[in-house]
């Protein structure tokens, strides 16, 4: 099945309305459509082509996006690079890219394509509405970015998502959470990882505006939230945690803090709560195109924990306590031959039909024959007053076999005091869960870019 290009639908439906606006600038729809078509024809001329990958090793900004849009223009496969990246990892990465993006494609306008005043979109609205119909439709079942894992627990993976999962994934979330024509979704996550990235592509196919940030900096998001820039944010609990530390409090025009990327602590919700933050909960990944499961903002105010499935997801539990997913948010490669996703999560259903989360099952840790999953043990930790962040790794023990390692940071003016914590983690867990060991971490836990730990590195 072939729909019209997301860009050029948006461009000829709101030509002038704001399409991107980051700290270096803004780009209308009609401004964006002809950067995209200027990137476009430059690519053609270095030898993209339809189905070829081009890797972009650019952070997020207008130059980005123009890249992106000009990939999907093109008929190419979008290849994000995460440029911080060490040249090992990006060689691993780049396997298969036929041309690599470090510098910004050249685009129209004066001054070599600096970002223009929106009178300056003036003109380009009328050529956008001229040229309406034009642009090559999206084919649902073809590539359209390849996104590498988070590798949390391994070297990461390259994942093939077509039109059709992020299509499908812009529909499902905007059932789960609503979608207004004032939109603004602030993105301050790497857009390399599929989270990030899917506010871009979401916010045009809803021709509403991405807020992009070339990163998460505490101040310049409390700003943006403060001064009503936003309307919805995507965040990782550390960055949720951060923005509260630093005052949030009743932004006026946030309707939804989006927040998943991992366990979000009770305390942590429950500070959310108290400050006005309207927290909607979200389950999910990579394969799936972000977003598989939502917890409604009214269920996480009530005290709910448990999510959702989008409507246009399948999930059931396997016999092990596995997580699957089907749908057509998943990745076609991703799918086993019976149509289902492996997800390497474990979870539950609660009475209310509600999947709740409760580890990963390569990271299930087998305590004296007794099976361990660290996120459960991690929620527990991180409720204590002292502790910020807590990681539960296993390490290995002769009576044991894996003893549970417990790695926590300590809240800024407090201090970590074992035995009080390991107390409160008796009153909490089953004695097998209890942490043998708990180590004191100075500095901040290492985490991806999306904010999701990073266990190999603690073991």
């Amino acid at each position: 099945m072939v729909v019209e290009a997301w860009l050029a639908r948006a461009a000829a439906a709101r030509p002038r309305h704001t399409a991107l606006q980051t700290p270096a600038g803004s780009w209308s729809y009609a401004e964006l459509l002809a950067a995209a078509r200027s990137g476009a024809a430059e690519l053609a001329q270095r030898g993209a082509g339809a189905g070829e990958r081009v890797a972009i090793a650019l952070p997020p900004s207008l130059a980005f996006a123009q890249a992106l849009h000009a990939c999907m223009l093109l008929g190419a496969v979008a290849v994000p690079l995460d440029p911080r990246l060490t040249a090992g990892e990006r060689a691993h990465v780049l396997k298969g890219a036929s041309i690599v993006l470090d510098e910004p494609l050249r685009a129209p306008g004066p001054a070599g394509g600096r970002p223009r005043s929106p009178a300056a979109a003036d003109g380009l609205g009328s050529r956008a509405e001229e040229d309406e119909g034009l642009e090559p439709g999206h084919d649902l079942a073809a590539a359209a970015v390849v996104i590498h894992t988070s590798g949390t627990t391994s070297s990461p993976r390259p994942v093939e998502l077509t039109y059709g999962n992020f299509l499908w994934s812009a529909l499902g979330s905007a059932v789960a959470l609503g979608v207004h024509p004032d939109e603004r979704w602030l993105c301050a996550m790497p857009v390399s990882h599929v989270g990030g990235l899917s506010i871009l592509l979401r916010s045009a196919i809803y021709a509403t505006t991405a807020v992009v940030h070339e990163r998460f900096q505490t101040e310049r998001v409390l700003a943006a939230l403060r001064g009503g820039e936003v309307t919805v944010v995507s965040l990782v609990a550390t960055t949720l945690a951060r923005l509260l530390d630093a005052g949030l409090r009743q932004p006026p025009r946030l309707r939804c803090a989006l927040t998943g990327g991992g366990a979000v602590g009770t305390r942590l919700l429950e500070r959310a709560c108290a400050a006005g933050v309207p927290v909607s909960l979200t389950y999910g990944l990579t394969e799936a195109c972000s977003q598989v499961t939502t917890t409604p903002i009214a269920a996480v105010e009530g005290g709910g924990r448990s999510s959702r499935p989008l409507f246009c997801a399948r999930v059931r539990i396997a016999a092990d306590g596995e997580v699957m997913v089907a749908g057509p948010i998943v990745a076609p490669g991703s799918r086993d031959s019976d149509g289902w996703l492996r997800t390497g999560d474990l979870g539950a259903f609660d009475e209310a039909g509600g999947l709740r989360l409760t580890g990963r099952k390569a990271e299930v840790i087998v305590s004296g024959g007794e099976n361990v999953a660290p996120a459960e043990v991690e929620a527990v930790l991180e409720q204590h007053p002292d502790v910020l962040e807590a990681a539960v790794v296993p390490r290995a023990d002769g009576r044991w076999g894996e003893a549970v390692t417990a790695i926590v940071v300590a809240r800024p003016g407090h201090a970590i005091d074992r035995e009080a914590l390991r107390g409160h983690c008796t009153r909490a867990l089953a004695p097998y869960k209890v942490p043998k060991q708990i180590l004191v971490s100075e500095g901040p836990l290492p985490r991806t870019g999306s904010g999701k730990l990073l266990r190999r590195r603690l073991r």
